[in-house]
């Protein structure tokens, strides 16, 4: 009987598990997206929920490994004795199927673990697209209160003032959580001066252009961590005449007229 309670553990668990994985995460996607600490938070309890579970099932396979180690060692004995005639095969072959079925069951264990990893992997993913989502939303939401951080100067351009320094120095930090999360460089469009600004008129001496839509997927989430890091910008959806040749994202402090 303990034997059956153990080989079925791992398949009721993994049912109960999927329950309240599916549960949960009904729950962060019903949110508002702008509530961001709302939705991680859940996500945070199931990845915990589902680490533990992992636990558990790990030091199941080590009891299930035991027990087919044990059960090869004694199938060994009995096919001797059965070569030497002392025990009737039947029991050879009733080992057999024992070994079998304990092999099954650590076998299903292994897989159940696999996929809790996955899981985990899912609930991160939609935790991470809940905060770019997230935002999304303060991107185009004019902010409240008094004390303003940004603003929505007009439909094409948006300003956030930032609440930390800003220098050119930071953008190695910049440039190394672009790559990280997307694989390749930050496209940047000019750094410091260049014939442009000169043209247009501007200080651009202490700014980076970044060519990428405010509102495309890698836009979303630049501007995501430039607010998170506290780092100024103005972001463009459309060419401003006399400012900006076209949609892009503009890293520091406004540029003044020379």
């Amino acid at each position: 009987m303990d034997k059956v309670l153990k080989s079925s553990k791992p398949t009721y668990v993994a049912a109960i598990l999927t329950l309240l994985l599916s549960c949960g995460l009904a729950s962060a996607q019903s949110q508002p997206a702008e509530k961001t600490s709302e939705v991680a938070q859940p996500s945070s309890s199931l990845v915990d929920v589902t680490k533990e579970y992992q636990a558990r099932s790990q030091e199941l396979v080590r009891i299930q490994e035991d027990a087919v180690n044990k059960a090869t060692a004694k199938l060994d004995e009995l096919r001797q004795l059965v070569a030497e005639g002392l025990i009737a095969k039947v029991e050879l072959e009733e080992s057999e199927q024992q070994l079998a079925t304990l092999r099954k069951q650590l076998e299903t264990s292994r897989q159940e673990i696999a996929e809790s990893d996955k899981r985990i992997a899912l609930i991160q993913a939609e935790a991470e697209l809940a905060k770019t989502k997230a935002a999304a939303v303060k991107l185009t939401a004019k902010p409240r209160g008094s004390s303003l951080a940004s603003s929505l100067i007009r439909p094409t351009l948006f300003r956030y003032n930032g609440s930390g320094g800003w220098s050119m120095g930071n953008l190695s930090g910049i440039q190394t959580f672009f790559y990280n999360q997307f694989g390749q460089s930050l496209p940047t469009s000019a750094v410091g001066q260049s014939g442009t600004h000169n043209r247009l008129g501007y200080d651009h001496r202490n700014a980076v252009d970044v060519a990428l839509h405010p509102d495309s997927a890698q836009g979303k989430v630049l501007i995501n961590y430039l607010q998170n890091q506290g780092i100024p910008f103005l972001a463009f959806r459309a060419a401003v005449p006399g400012v900006a040749t076209g949609p892009h994202i503009h890293i520091g402090n406004p540029s003044h007229r020379i």
